[in-house]
Protein backbone atom coordinates (compact mmCIF):
# COMPACT_ATOMS: atom_id res chain seq x y z
CA UNK A 1 0.00 0.00 0.00
CA UNK A 2 1.40 3.44 -0.64
CA UNK A 3 1.74 6.22 1.47
CA UNK A 4 -1.35 8.32 1.61
CA UNK A 5 -3.40 5.07 1.21
CA UNK A 6 -5.54 3.32 3.68
CA UNK A 7 -8.23 0.37 4.42
CA UNK A 8 -11.40 1.04 6.25
CA UNK A 9 -14.84 -1.03 6.49
CA UNK A 10 -17.64 0.73 4.36
CA UNK A 11 -20.88 0.06 2.40
CA UNK A 12 -20.02 0.82 -0.97
CA UNK A 13 -23.43 1.58 -3.12
CA UNK A 14 -23.00 1.45 -7.17
CA UNK A 15 -25.99 3.06 -8.82
CA UNK A 16 -26.89 3.15 -12.89
CA UNK A 17 -29.68 4.61 -15.05
CA UNK A 18 -31.14 1.57 -17.03
CA UNK A 19 -31.27 2.00 -20.13
CA UNK A 20 -29.14 5.09 -20.61
CA UNK A 21 -27.91 4.94 -23.83
CA UNK A 22 -31.59 4.12 -25.54
CA UNK A 23 -32.71 7.68 -23.44
CA UNK A 24 -30.27 9.46 -24.70
CA UNK A 25 -30.44 8.43 -28.17
CA UNK A 26 -34.41 9.66 -28.23
CA UNK A 27 -33.56 12.75 -26.56
CA UNK A 28 -30.22 13.83 -25.08
CA UNK A 29 -30.81 17.46 -23.62
CA UNK A 30 -34.48 16.17 -22.16
CA UNK A 31 -32.48 13.18 -20.57
CA UNK A 32 -30.08 14.89 -18.89
CA UNK A 33 -32.01 17.61 -17.45
CA UNK A 34 -34.85 15.07 -16.06
CA UNK A 35 -31.53 13.35 -14.55
CA UNK A 36 -30.10 16.64 -13.10
CA UNK A 37 -33.86 17.45 -11.55
CA UNK A 38 -33.40 14.01 -10.14
CA UNK A 39 -30.35 14.70 -8.55
CA UNK A 40 -30.95 18.15 -7.40
CA UNK A 41 -34.43 17.32 -5.67
CA UNK A 42 -34.10 13.82 -4.76
CA UNK A 43 -31.16 11.85 -4.91
CA UNK A 44 -28.54 14.48 -3.49
CA UNK A 45 -30.86 15.22 -0.20
CA UNK A 46 -31.45 12.09 0.92
CA UNK A 47 -27.76 11.07 0.59
CA UNK A 48 -26.51 13.79 2.68
CA UNK A 49 -29.77 12.98 5.14
CA UNK A 50 -28.34 9.72 5.64
CA UNK A 51 -24.54 10.63 5.97
CA UNK A 52 -23.02 9.41 2.76
CA UNK A 53 -21.02 11.31 0.61
CA UNK A 54 -20.67 10.74 -3.68
CA UNK A 55 -17.22 9.14 -4.27
CA UNK A 56 -17.56 9.91 -7.88
CA UNK A 57 -20.34 10.35 -10.47
CA UNK A 58 -19.44 7.97 -14.32
CA UNK A 59 -22.28 9.76 -16.85
CA UNK A 60 -25.59 7.25 -15.77
CA UNK A 61 -23.50 6.22 -13.01
CA UNK A 62 -23.01 6.81 -9.12
CA UNK A 63 -20.58 5.49 -6.95
CA UNK A 64 -21.71 6.21 -3.34
CA UNK A 65 -19.84 5.47 0.36
CA UNK A 66 -21.71 4.94 3.72
CA UNK A 67 -20.07 5.01 7.35
CA UNK A 68 -23.40 2.68 8.44
CA UNK A 69 -24.82 -0.01 6.06
CA UNK A 70 -28.37 0.51 7.84
CA UNK A 71 -28.22 4.03 6.75
CA UNK A 72 -27.09 3.09 2.73
CA UNK A 73 -30.04 0.43 2.48
CA UNK A 74 -32.63 2.91 4.26
CA UNK A 75 -31.01 5.59 1.44
CA UNK A 76 -31.54 3.15 -1.47
CA UNK A 77 -34.81 2.06 -0.95
CA UNK A 78 -35.87 5.94 -0.28
CA UNK A 79 -34.18 6.49 -3.34
CA UNK A 80 -36.27 4.53 -5.48
CA UNK A 81 -39.72 4.94 -3.50
CA UNK A 82 -39.03 8.50 -4.21
CA UNK A 83 -37.61 7.43 -7.83
CA UNK A 84 -41.02 5.75 -8.63
CA UNK A 85 -43.45 8.52 -7.54
CA UNK A 86 -41.48 10.94 -10.00
CA UNK A 87 -41.62 8.32 -12.97
CA UNK A 88 -45.41 8.03 -11.84
CA UNK A 89 -46.41 9.63 -15.54
CA UNK A 90 -43.03 9.67 -17.13
CA UNK A 91 -43.88 7.34 -19.15
CA UNK A 92 -41.30 6.26 -22.03
CA UNK A 93 -38.96 9.07 -20.53
CA UNK A 94 -39.05 7.39 -16.88
CA UNK A 95 -35.24 7.38 -15.33
CA UNK A 96 -34.74 4.08 -13.53
CA UNK A 97 -31.52 2.85 -11.35
CA UNK A 98 -30.95 -0.49 -10.96
CA UNK A 99 -28.17 -0.11 -7.48
CA UNK A 100 -26.34 -2.74 -5.66
CA UNK A 101 -24.96 -2.44 -2.38
CA UNK A 102 -21.98 -4.25 -0.42
CA UNK A 103 -20.12 -4.10 3.01
CA UNK A 104 -16.40 -4.69 2.77
CA UNK A 105 -13.74 -3.53 3.13
CA UNK A 106 -11.84 -0.54 0.42
CA UNK A 107 -8.30 0.60 -0.37
CA UNK A 108 -8.84 4.68 0.06
CA UNK A 109 -6.81 7.19 -1.90
CA UNK A 110 -7.21 10.58 -1.77
CA UNK A 111 -11.25 11.09 -2.28
CA UNK A 112 -11.47 7.99 -4.51
CA UNK A 113 -12.06 4.35 -3.45
CA UNK A 114 -11.07 0.87 -5.01
CA UNK A 115 -11.36 -3.00 -4.30
CA UNK A 116 -12.73 -5.83 -4.45
CA UNK A 117 -16.01 -4.26 -1.98
CA UNK A 118 -16.47 -1.53 -5.02
CA UNK A 119 -16.24 -4.50 -7.73
CA UNK A 120 -18.67 -6.52 -5.86
CA UNK A 121 -21.45 -3.62 -5.41
CA UNK A 122 -21.06 -2.96 -9.41
CA UNK A 123 -21.35 -6.51 -10.10
CA UNK A 124 -24.63 -6.27 -7.42
CA UNK A 125 -26.08 -3.72 -9.60
CA UNK A 126 -25.52 -5.36 -12.77
CA UNK A 127 -27.84 -7.95 -12.20
CA UNK A 128 -30.44 -5.80 -10.26
CA UNK A 129 -33.79 -4.98 -11.75
CA UNK A 130 -35.12 -1.26 -12.73
CA UNK A 131 -36.29 0.02 -9.40
CA UNK A 132 -34.46 -2.62 -7.29
CA UNK A 133 -32.14 -2.80 -5.13
CA UNK A 134 -29.67 -5.91 -4.59
CA UNK A 135 -27.41 -6.44 -1.51
CA UNK A 136 -24.65 -8.97 -0.44
CA UNK A 137 -25.39 -11.27 2.32
CA UNK A 138 -22.42 -9.10 4.25
CA UNK A 139 -25.15 -6.04 4.03
CA UNK A 140 -27.93 -7.92 4.89
CA UNK A 141 -26.76 -9.31 8.39
CA UNK A 142 -26.42 -5.96 9.36
CA UNK A 143 -29.46 -5.18 8.45
CA UNK A 144 -32.21 -7.91 9.01
CA UNK A 145 -34.37 -6.60 11.42
CA UNK A 146 -32.73 -3.35 11.99
CA UNK A 147 -35.01 -1.69 8.81
CA UNK A 148 -38.91 -1.99 7.53
CA UNK A 149 -37.91 -2.62 3.78
CA UNK A 150 -38.36 -6.32 3.67
CA UNK A 151 -35.70 -8.50 1.55
CA UNK A 152 -36.27 -11.85 -0.59
CA UNK A 153 -33.17 -14.26 -0.67
CA UNK A 154 -32.23 -14.36 -4.54
CA UNK A 155 -29.89 -17.19 -3.92
CA UNK A 156 -25.84 -17.41 -4.28
CA UNK A 157 -24.49 -15.74 -7.17
CA UNK A 158 -21.52 -15.68 -9.57
CA UNK A 159 -20.72 -12.10 -10.19
CA UNK A 160 -18.53 -11.44 -13.32
CA UNK A 161 -14.85 -10.87 -11.85
CA UNK A 162 -15.61 -11.95 -8.85
CA UNK A 163 -13.78 -15.26 -7.63
CA UNK A 164 -16.25 -16.73 -5.31
CA UNK A 165 -20.21 -16.54 -5.49
CA UNK A 166 -21.98 -14.24 -3.29
CA UNK A 167 -25.44 -14.64 -1.66
CA UNK A 168 -27.41 -12.01 -2.94
CA UNK A 169 -30.87 -10.24 -1.22
CA UNK A 170 -33.59 -8.18 -3.03
CA UNK A 171 -35.60 -5.27 -2.95
CA UNK A 172 -38.14 -4.04 -5.12
CA UNK A 173 -41.25 -1.39 -4.80
CA UNK A 174 -42.94 -3.24 -7.81
CA UNK A 175 -44.34 -6.40 -6.94
CA UNK A 176 -47.28 -6.07 -9.70
CA UNK A 177 -45.14 -7.02 -12.54
CA UNK A 178 -44.77 -11.20 -12.30
CA UNK A 179 -46.79 -13.29 -10.47
CA UNK A 180 -44.20 -13.77 -7.41
CA UNK A 181 -44.11 -10.32 -5.13
CA UNK A 182 -40.38 -9.23 -5.05
CA UNK A 183 -40.42 -6.48 -2.91
CA UNK A 184 -39.90 -8.82 0.55
CA UNK A 185 -43.67 -8.81 0.65
CA UNK A 186 -45.26 -11.93 1.68
CA UNK A 187 -46.69 -13.92 -0.76
CA UNK A 188 -50.59 -14.42 -0.44
CA UNK A 189 -51.92 -17.70 0.93
CA UNK A 190 -53.93 -19.39 -1.06
CA UNK A 191 -57.50 -20.98 -0.38
CA UNK A 192 -56.30 -24.12 0.34
CA UNK A 193 -54.03 -26.03 2.20
CA UNK A 194 -50.13 -24.96 1.41
CA UNK A 195 -47.02 -26.92 1.93
CA UNK A 196 -43.35 -26.46 1.60
CA UNK A 197 -41.18 -30.06 2.54
CA UNK A 198 -37.65 -28.75 3.31
CA UNK A 199 -34.87 -30.59 2.09
CA UNK A 200 -34.35 -33.54 4.62
CA UNK A 201 -30.79 -32.97 7.04
CA UNK A 202 -28.27 -35.83 6.03
CA UNK A 203 -27.21 -36.90 9.62
CA UNK A 204 -25.31 -40.14 8.27
CA UNK A 205 -21.79 -38.27 8.27
CA UNK A 206 -21.48 -39.44 4.24
CA UNK A 207 -21.90 -36.77 2.01
CA UNK A 208 -22.48 -39.50 -0.24
CA UNK A 209 -25.74 -40.14 1.49
CA UNK A 210 -26.64 -36.90 0.64
CA UNK A 211 -28.61 -37.90 -2.79
CA UNK A 212 -30.58 -40.92 0.02
CA UNK A 213 -31.92 -37.87 1.88
CA UNK A 214 -32.31 -35.83 -1.21
CA UNK A 215 -34.38 -38.70 -2.91
CA UNK A 216 -36.72 -38.98 0.45
CA UNK A 217 -37.49 -35.50 0.23
CA UNK A 218 -38.34 -35.42 -3.11
CA UNK A 219 -40.43 -38.51 -3.25
CA UNK A 220 -42.63 -36.57 -0.45
CA UNK A 221 -42.79 -33.64 -2.38
CA UNK A 222 -44.00 -36.11 -5.46
CA UNK A 223 -46.84 -37.67 -3.38
CA UNK A 224 -47.79 -34.46 -1.82
CA UNK A 225 -48.12 -32.78 -5.17
CA UNK A 226 -50.35 -35.36 -6.34
CA UNK A 227 -53.35 -34.19 -3.91
CA UNK A 228 -55.68 -31.34 -6.26
CA UNK A 229 -56.46 -30.25 -2.69
CA UNK A 230 -53.24 -28.47 -1.50
CA UNK A 231 -50.63 -25.90 -2.96
CA UNK A 232 -46.97 -27.68 -2.80
CA UNK A 233 -43.73 -25.70 -3.21
CA UNK A 234 -41.69 -27.05 -5.94
CA UNK A 235 -38.80 -28.93 -5.60
CA UNK A 236 -36.51 -26.57 -6.95
CA UNK A 237 -37.65 -23.51 -4.94
CA UNK A 238 -37.33 -25.45 -1.24
CA UNK A 239 -34.18 -27.22 -2.16
CA UNK A 240 -32.79 -23.54 -2.60
CA UNK A 241 -33.11 -23.62 1.61
CA UNK A 242 -30.86 -26.53 1.45
CA UNK A 243 -27.51 -26.20 4.11
CA UNK A 244 -28.84 -23.24 5.83
CA UNK A 245 -30.18 -23.05 9.29
CA UNK A 246 -33.88 -21.43 8.56
CA UNK A 247 -36.57 -20.03 10.26
CA UNK A 248 -39.95 -21.42 9.86
CA UNK A 249 -41.74 -18.34 9.96
CA UNK A 250 -39.57 -16.58 7.29
CA UNK A 251 -39.95 -19.81 4.71
CA UNK A 252 -43.52 -19.11 5.40
CA UNK A 253 -43.29 -15.49 4.07
CA UNK A 254 -41.19 -16.08 1.44
CA UNK A 255 -42.84 -18.79 -0.38
CA UNK A 256 -46.64 -18.15 1.01
CA UNK A 257 -47.46 -21.43 2.57
CA UNK A 258 -49.25 -21.88 5.69
CA UNK A 259 -47.43 -25.27 6.64
CA UNK A 260 -43.44 -26.04 6.12
CA UNK A 261 -42.26 -30.14 6.75
CA UNK A 262 -39.06 -30.32 8.09
CA UNK A 263 -37.07 -33.49 8.72
CA UNK A 264 -33.42 -35.59 9.04
CA UNK A 265 -32.34 -39.11 8.07
CA UNK A 266 -29.53 -41.05 9.14
CA UNK A 267 -28.55 -44.29 7.00
CA UNK A 268 -26.48 -47.22 8.82
CA UNK A 269 -26.11 -50.41 7.13
CA UNK A 270 -29.48 -51.74 6.31
CA UNK A 271 -31.27 -49.41 9.08
CA UNK A 272 -32.59 -46.06 8.64
CA UNK A 273 -34.41 -43.29 11.27
CA UNK A 274 -36.08 -40.81 9.74
CA UNK A 275 -37.39 -37.86 11.98
CA UNK A 276 -39.98 -35.57 10.68
CA UNK A 277 -42.32 -32.82 12.01
CA UNK A 278 -44.73 -30.86 10.23
CA UNK A 279 -45.25 -26.79 11.50
CA UNK A 280 -47.70 -24.01 11.41
CA UNK A 281 -45.24 -21.24 9.90
CA UNK A 282 -47.01 -18.71 10.84
CA UNK A 283 -47.19 -19.50 14.41
CA UNK A 284 -43.95 -21.93 14.60
CA UNK A 285 -46.66 -24.41 16.52
CA UNK A 286 -45.67 -27.99 15.85
CA UNK A 287 -48.42 -29.88 14.57
CA UNK A 288 -47.34 -33.19 14.03
CA UNK A 289 -43.57 -34.72 15.11
CA UNK A 290 -42.91 -38.58 15.22
CA UNK A 291 -39.12 -40.57 14.80
CA UNK A 292 -38.85 -44.17 12.98
CA UNK A 293 -36.41 -46.59 12.82
CA UNK A 294 -36.61 -48.81 10.14
CA UNK A 295 -34.99 -51.65 8.06
CA UNK A 296 -34.07 -49.79 4.64
CA UNK A 297 -35.92 -51.96 2.60
CA UNK A 298 -39.35 -50.51 4.24
CA UNK A 299 -38.24 -46.64 2.84
CA UNK A 300 -41.23 -46.92 0.50
CA UNK A 301 -43.77 -47.93 2.70
CA UNK A 302 -42.11 -45.24 4.94
CA UNK A 303 -42.16 -42.63 2.65
CA UNK A 304 -45.77 -43.21 1.89
CA UNK A 305 -46.77 -43.41 5.45
CA UNK A 306 -45.13 -40.14 6.53
CA UNK A 307 -47.06 -38.48 3.23
CA UNK A 308 -50.06 -39.80 4.91
CA UNK A 309 -49.84 -38.21 8.25
CA UNK A 310 -48.79 -35.04 6.66
CA UNK A 311 -52.28 -35.19 4.25
CA UNK A 312 -54.48 -36.36 7.58
CA UNK A 313 -52.92 -33.87 9.92
CA UNK A 314 -53.42 -30.83 7.39
CA UNK A 315 -56.82 -31.55 5.56
CA UNK A 316 -59.23 -34.58 6.78
CA UNK A 317 -61.12 -34.11 4.43
CA UNK A 318 -59.56 -35.31 1.06
CA UNK A 319 -61.74 -38.37 0.21
CA UNK A 320 -60.08 -42.02 -0.78
CA UNK A 321 -60.62 -41.45 -4.45
CA UNK A 322 -58.55 -38.33 -4.60
CA UNK A 323 -55.81 -40.78 -2.04
CA UNK A 324 -55.57 -43.15 -4.90
CA UNK A 325 -55.23 -40.87 -7.63
CA UNK A 326 -52.06 -39.65 -5.73
CA UNK A 327 -50.69 -43.25 -5.40
CA UNK A 328 -47.77 -44.41 -7.87
CA UNK A 329 -45.77 -47.39 -8.69
CA UNK A 330 -42.81 -48.32 -6.88
CA UNK A 331 -39.87 -49.93 -7.94
CA UNK A 332 -39.55 -53.80 -7.40
CA UNK A 333 -36.07 -53.35 -6.53
CA UNK A 334 -34.22 -50.74 -3.94
CA UNK A 335 -31.14 -50.93 -5.65
CA UNK A 336 -32.73 -49.23 -8.53
CA UNK A 337 -34.79 -46.91 -6.70
CA UNK A 338 -30.81 -45.78 -4.97
CA UNK A 339 -29.34 -45.33 -8.82
CA UNK A 340 -32.22 -43.40 -9.66
CA UNK A 341 -31.66 -40.57 -7.21
CA UNK A 342 -27.81 -41.13 -7.60
CA UNK A 343 -28.76 -39.93 -11.48
CA UNK A 344 -30.38 -36.92 -10.40
CA UNK A 345 -28.00 -35.97 -8.02
CA UNK A 346 -25.76 -35.45 -11.56
CA UNK A 347 -28.61 -33.92 -13.90
CA UNK A 348 -29.62 -31.11 -11.30
CA UNK A 349 -26.52 -29.86 -12.64
CA UNK A 350 -27.88 -29.16 -16.03
CA UNK A 351 -24.17 -29.52 -17.69
CA UNK A 352 -22.56 -31.72 -20.53
CA UNK A 353 -21.09 -33.99 -17.86
CA UNK A 354 -23.77 -34.18 -15.74
CA UNK A 355 -26.37 -35.21 -18.12
CA UNK A 356 -24.44 -37.55 -19.57
CA UNK A 357 -23.40 -38.80 -15.57
CA UNK A 358 -27.11 -39.38 -14.95
CA UNK A 359 -28.45 -40.66 -17.97
CA UNK A 360 -25.53 -43.52 -17.41
CA UNK A 361 -26.88 -44.07 -14.29
CA UNK A 362 -30.57 -44.11 -14.90
CA UNK A 363 -29.85 -46.79 -17.66
CA UNK A 364 -28.14 -48.64 -14.69
CA UNK A 365 -31.28 -48.25 -12.64
CA UNK A 366 -33.87 -49.67 -15.31
CA UNK A 367 -31.42 -52.13 -16.04
CA UNK A 368 -32.29 -53.23 -12.46
CA UNK A 369 -35.99 -53.08 -12.84
CA UNK A 370 -37.41 -52.32 -16.68
CA UNK A 371 -41.13 -51.63 -14.98
CA UNK A 372 -39.71 -48.67 -13.36
CA UNK A 373 -41.93 -45.59 -14.72
CA UNK A 374 -39.83 -43.29 -13.04
CA UNK A 375 -36.64 -44.15 -14.06
CA UNK A 376 -37.72 -44.28 -17.76
CA UNK A 377 -39.51 -41.00 -17.35
CA UNK A 378 -36.76 -39.08 -15.80
CA UNK A 379 -34.43 -40.56 -18.59
CA UNK A 380 -36.63 -39.07 -21.39
CA UNK A 381 -36.32 -35.75 -19.08
CA UNK A 382 -32.67 -35.58 -19.02
CA UNK A 383 -31.94 -37.10 -22.94
CA UNK A 384 -34.41 -34.02 -23.81
CA UNK A 385 -32.31 -31.66 -22.07
CA UNK A 386 -29.20 -33.10 -23.49
CA UNK A 387 -31.22 -31.84 -27.04
CA UNK A 388 -32.58 -28.63 -25.97
CA UNK A 389 -28.87 -27.28 -24.26
CA UNK A 390 -27.09 -29.14 -27.34
CA UNK A 391 -25.34 -31.06 -25.28
CA UNK A 392 -25.72 -34.27 -27.51
CA UNK A 393 -23.78 -35.12 -30.64
CA UNK A 394 -26.81 -36.60 -32.51
CA UNK A 395 -29.72 -34.82 -31.63
CA UNK A 396 -32.23 -36.97 -33.80
CA UNK A 397 -31.02 -40.08 -32.41
CA UNK A 398 -31.29 -38.65 -28.98
CA UNK A 399 -34.80 -37.42 -29.41
CA UNK A 400 -35.60 -41.00 -30.46
CA UNK A 401 -34.62 -42.41 -27.66
CA UNK A 402 -36.42 -40.41 -25.45
CA UNK A 403 -39.85 -41.25 -27.05
CA UNK A 404 -38.33 -44.77 -26.47
CA UNK A 405 -38.63 -44.26 -23.04
CA UNK A 406 -41.67 -41.94 -22.66
CA UNK A 407 -43.51 -44.91 -24.47
CA UNK A 408 -42.24 -47.36 -21.17
CA UNK A 409 -42.79 -44.89 -18.42
CA UNK A 410 -46.60 -44.57 -19.89
CA UNK A 411 -46.93 -48.57 -20.69
CA UNK A 412 -45.75 -49.18 -16.40
CA UNK A 413 -47.70 -46.56 -15.31
CA UNK A 414 -50.04 -44.31 -17.04
CA UNK A 415 -50.29 -41.65 -14.12
CA UNK A 416 -46.66 -40.39 -14.18
CA UNK A 417 -46.89 -36.64 -14.45
CA UNK A 418 -43.34 -36.57 -16.05
CA UNK A 419 -43.82 -38.92 -18.54
CA UNK A 420 -46.99 -37.09 -20.40
CA UNK A 421 -44.77 -33.85 -19.81
CA UNK A 422 -41.98 -35.90 -22.13
CA UNK A 423 -44.62 -36.41 -24.51
CA UNK A 424 -45.89 -33.50 -25.10
CA UNK A 425 -42.37 -32.13 -25.54
CA UNK A 426 -41.77 -34.31 -27.91
CA UNK A 427 -45.38 -34.05 -29.81
CA UNK A 428 -44.52 -30.80 -29.69
CA UNK A 429 -40.90 -30.97 -31.83
CA UNK A 430 -42.87 -32.90 -34.08
CA UNK A 431 -44.96 -30.19 -35.07
CA UNK A 432 -47.71 -32.04 -33.64
CA UNK A 433 -48.92 -29.14 -31.70
CA UNK A 434 -52.97 -29.61 -30.49
CA UNK A 435 -51.92 -33.12 -29.56
CA UNK A 436 -49.49 -31.79 -27.76
CA UNK A 437 -51.36 -29.49 -25.59
CA UNK A 438 -53.34 -31.96 -25.26
CA UNK A 439 -51.24 -33.97 -23.57
CA UNK A 440 -48.96 -31.58 -21.38
CA UNK A 441 -52.83 -30.43 -19.96
CA UNK A 442 -52.62 -34.82 -18.89
CA UNK A 443 -49.74 -33.65 -17.07
CA UNK A 444 -50.81 -31.23 -15.05
CA UNK A 445 -54.74 -33.32 -14.68
CA UNK A 446 -52.27 -36.09 -12.92
CA UNK A 447 -49.96 -33.19 -11.05
CA UNK A 448 -51.21 -29.98 -10.80
CA UNK A 449 -48.67 -28.78 -8.13
CA UNK A 450 -45.59 -29.84 -10.89
CA UNK A 451 -43.82 -26.60 -11.97
CA UNK A 452 -42.47 -28.49 -14.51
CA UNK A 453 -45.99 -29.51 -15.79
CA UNK A 454 -47.16 -26.27 -16.13
CA UNK A 455 -44.07 -25.13 -17.76
CA UNK A 456 -44.48 -27.64 -20.42
CA UNK A 457 -48.43 -26.82 -20.91
CA UNK A 458 -47.22 -22.83 -21.04
CA UNK A 459 -44.42 -23.77 -23.85
CA UNK A 460 -46.28 -25.84 -25.99
CA UNK A 461 -49.43 -23.31 -25.96
CA UNK A 462 -46.97 -21.05 -27.14
CA UNK A 463 -45.38 -23.58 -29.30
CA UNK A 464 -49.26 -23.56 -30.67
CA UNK A 465 -49.57 -20.37 -31.36
CA UNK A 466 -51.77 -20.27 -28.45
CA UNK A 467 -50.36 -17.71 -25.96
CA UNK A 468 -53.37 -17.07 -24.00
CA UNK A 469 -53.94 -20.03 -23.49
CA UNK A 470 -50.31 -20.15 -21.77
CA UNK A 471 -50.62 -17.19 -19.32
CA UNK A 472 -52.16 -19.28 -16.69
CA UNK A 473 -49.66 -21.88 -16.38
CA UNK A 474 -47.04 -20.01 -16.39
CA UNK A 475 -48.70 -17.85 -13.68
CA UNK A 476 -48.85 -21.68 -11.73
CA UNK A 477 -45.42 -22.47 -12.57
CA UNK A 478 -44.05 -19.20 -11.04
CA UNK A 479 -46.86 -19.57 -8.11
CA UNK A 480 -45.96 -23.15 -6.98
CA UNK A 481 -41.84 -22.61 -7.89
CA UNK A 482 -40.81 -18.81 -6.64
CA UNK A 483 -37.86 -19.15 -5.67
CA UNK A 484 -36.61 -21.28 -8.71
CA UNK A 485 -32.81 -21.17 -9.67
CA UNK A 486 -33.90 -20.72 -12.80
CA UNK A 487 -36.80 -17.96 -12.69
CA UNK A 488 -35.32 -15.89 -15.42
CA UNK A 489 -36.49 -18.70 -18.26
CA UNK A 490 -40.09 -18.25 -16.38
CA UNK A 491 -40.10 -14.48 -17.00
CA UNK A 492 -38.53 -15.11 -20.36
CA UNK A 493 -41.78 -17.36 -21.62
CA UNK A 494 -44.25 -15.17 -19.43
CA UNK A 495 -42.68 -11.64 -21.21
CA UNK A 496 -42.82 -13.79 -24.84
CA UNK A 497 -46.24 -14.69 -24.11
CA UNK A 498 -47.74 -11.50 -23.40
CA UNK A 499 -45.95 -9.61 -26.21
CA UNK A 500 -47.33 -12.26 -28.93
CA UNK A 501 -50.86 -11.27 -27.12
CA UNK A 502 -50.48 -8.05 -27.66
CA UNK A 503 -49.17 -6.96 -24.28
CA UNK A 504 -45.79 -5.51 -25.62
CA UNK A 505 -44.86 -3.22 -22.76
CA UNK A 506 -45.81 -5.64 -19.79
CA UNK A 507 -43.54 -8.28 -21.93
CA UNK A 508 -40.66 -6.00 -23.05
CA UNK A 509 -40.14 -5.25 -19.05
CA UNK A 510 -40.53 -8.88 -17.79
CA UNK A 511 -37.94 -9.77 -20.60
CA UNK A 512 -35.56 -6.73 -19.49
CA UNK A 513 -35.94 -8.57 -15.49
CA UNK A 514 -34.96 -11.90 -17.57
CA UNK A 515 -32.35 -10.25 -18.89
CA UNK A 516 -30.75 -8.41 -15.59
CA UNK A 517 -30.82 -12.10 -13.86
CA UNK A 518 -27.27 -14.23 -14.07
CA UNK A 519 -27.23 -16.51 -16.90
CA UNK A 520 -24.95 -17.80 -19.84
CA UNK A 521 -27.73 -17.72 -22.15
CA UNK A 522 -28.44 -15.64 -25.32
CA UNK A 523 -32.14 -16.80 -25.65
CA UNK A 524 -33.36 -13.84 -22.93
CA UNK A 525 -31.42 -11.15 -25.03
CA UNK A 526 -32.32 -12.45 -28.54
CA UNK A 527 -35.98 -11.95 -27.41
CA UNK A 528 -35.36 -7.95 -25.67
CA UNK A 529 -33.98 -7.90 -29.38
CA UNK A 530 -37.31 -9.22 -30.99
CA UNK A 531 -39.65 -6.98 -28.82
CA UNK A 532 -37.89 -4.42 -28.42
CA UNK A 533 -37.62 -4.17 -32.17
CA UNK A 534 -41.08 -4.41 -32.69
CA UNK A 535 -41.42 -1.75 -30.04
CA UNK A 536 -39.60 0.63 -32.48
CA UNK A 537 -36.75 0.85 -29.24
CA UNK A 538 -34.06 0.26 -31.83
CA UNK A 539 -31.06 1.44 -29.92
CA UNK A 540 -31.92 -0.98 -27.01
CA UNK A 541 -32.87 -3.91 -29.87
CA UNK A 542 -29.56 -3.42 -31.56
CA UNK A 543 -27.73 -3.33 -27.89
CA UNK A 544 -29.55 -6.93 -27.32
CA UNK A 545 -28.48 -8.17 -30.45
CA UNK A 546 -24.89 -7.30 -29.75
CA UNK A 547 -25.17 -9.31 -26.53
CA UNK A 548 -26.55 -11.98 -28.21
CA UNK A 549 -23.41 -12.04 -30.50
CA UNK A 550 -21.11 -12.39 -27.43
CA UNK A 551 -22.79 -14.75 -25.61
CA UNK A 552 -22.90 -16.97 -29.09
CA UNK A 553 -20.61 -15.84 -31.38
CA UNK A 554 -22.16 -18.47 -34.12
CA UNK A 555 -25.49 -17.04 -34.43
CA UNK A 556 -26.75 -17.19 -37.55
CA UNK A 557 -30.59 -16.10 -37.67
CA UNK A 558 -30.59 -19.12 -40.24
CA UNK A 559 -29.27 -21.21 -37.69
CA UNK A 560 -31.13 -19.99 -35.09
CA UNK A 561 -34.59 -20.95 -37.23
CA UNK A 562 -33.13 -24.18 -38.57
CA UNK A 563 -32.45 -25.65 -34.99
CA UNK A 564 -35.40 -24.05 -33.19
CA UNK A 565 -38.08 -24.66 -35.88
CA UNK A 566 -39.79 -27.21 -34.16
CA UNK A 567 -40.08 -25.18 -31.10
CA UNK A 568 -42.18 -22.95 -32.47
CA UNK A 569 -45.51 -22.64 -35.06
CA UNK A 570 -44.84 -21.27 -38.12
CA UNK A 571 -46.23 -18.46 -37.80
CA UNK A 572 -44.69 -17.30 -34.52
CA UNK A 573 -41.12 -17.74 -36.13
CA UNK A 574 -42.13 -15.97 -38.72
CA UNK A 575 -42.77 -12.97 -36.68
CA UNK A 576 -39.64 -13.52 -34.43
CA UNK A 577 -37.41 -13.67 -38.01
CA UNK A 578 -39.28 -10.52 -39.41
CA UNK A 579 -38.45 -8.56 -36.23
CA UNK A 580 -35.17 -9.62 -35.76
CA UNK A 581 -34.22 -9.21 -39.44
CA UNK A 582 -34.70 -5.20 -39.14
CA UNK A 583 -31.24 -5.54 -36.63
CA UNK A 584 -27.44 -5.95 -37.52
CA UNK A 585 -27.68 -9.63 -37.19
CA UNK A 586 -25.88 -12.29 -39.57
CA UNK A 587 -28.74 -13.89 -41.83
CA UNK A 588 -26.39 -16.90 -42.51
Amino acid sequence: MTEGTQRRLAAIVSADVVGYARLMGRDEAGTLRRLNAHRSELIDGLIEKHGGRIVKTMGDGLLLEFASVVAAVECCVAVQEGMAARNADAGEDAIRFRIGVHLGDVIVEGDDIFGDGVNIAARLQEIGEAGGVVISSNAHDSVHGRIEAGFVDGGEQDLKNIARPVRVWRWSGDSGRTAVPSNGAPLPLPDKPSIAVLPFDNMSGDPEQEYFADGVTEDIITALSKFHSFLVIARHSTFTYKGRAVNVGDVGRELGVRYVVEGSIRKAGNRVRVTAQLIEAAGGNHLWAERYDRDLEDIFALQDEISETIVGAVEQEIGSVERSRATRKRPDSLEAWELLQRGLHHVWQMNREGLEAGADLLRQSIAKDASFAQAHSQLAFTLLHQVFLGTTDDAGRTLSDAEIHTTEALKYDNGDSLAHEMFARILSVQHRHDEAVTEAKRAVQFNPNSASANMALAFVCMSANRSAEALDPIDRAIRISPKDPRLFTHLLTKGFLLGEVGRLDEGLELIRQATSMPHGDYRPALMLARFASEAGFIEEAQKAAERVMELNPDFTLKLFETKLQANFHPDVMQRIIHYLSRLDLPKE
